[in-house]
């Protein structure tokens, strides 16, 4: 598996998985204060289990559970770019958003300019809502 190094703001840690660096984290300065601060409103919420937020140089994690880190950026990194590579190769016009649903949780996928937001939810949790509180 490929593994990608992503920094995030605010933090100076570094997480290891296999005896390998995963995520280097370095304090940066984030992609977008008012997109960063919406997101970070919205994992307030019981029924948001976090996010991702990533844009050419950095990434935000806010997840609720830190041990699914790395299972998170993953789903989320490759639900982004499936989807994008599939509107694409059937002509499908812009990207807009991918929702994968599983069992009990579900990851809404989308871009805002260049950055990469992946917002984890509970099940029944309404992910348009969600999409539009961000994109105002």
């Amino acid at each position: 598996m490929a593994r990608k190094k992503k920094s995030m703001s605010e933090t100076a840690t570094e997480l290891v998985e296999d005896g390998a660096a995963v995520i280097e984290a370095v304090e940066e300065k984030q992609a977008s204060p008012e997109l960063a601060e919406c997101l970070s409103k919205l994992s307030e919420r019981s029924e948001v289990l976090g996010y991702i937020l990533r844009d050419t140089n950095t990434a935000t994690i806010n997840l609720k559970d830190p041990e699914k880190i790395v299972e998170y950026a993953i789903l989320g990194s490759e639900a982004l770019e499936a989807s994008q590579e599939i509107s694409q190769l059937f002509n499908l016009g812009e990207f807009g958003s991918t929702l994968v649903e599983g069992r009990d949780t579900k990851a809404l996928c989308f871009m805002i300019n260049e950055n990469k937001i992946n917002v984890f939810m509970k099940k029944d949790t309404d992910h348009a809502e969600i999409l539009s509180n961000v994109r105002q």
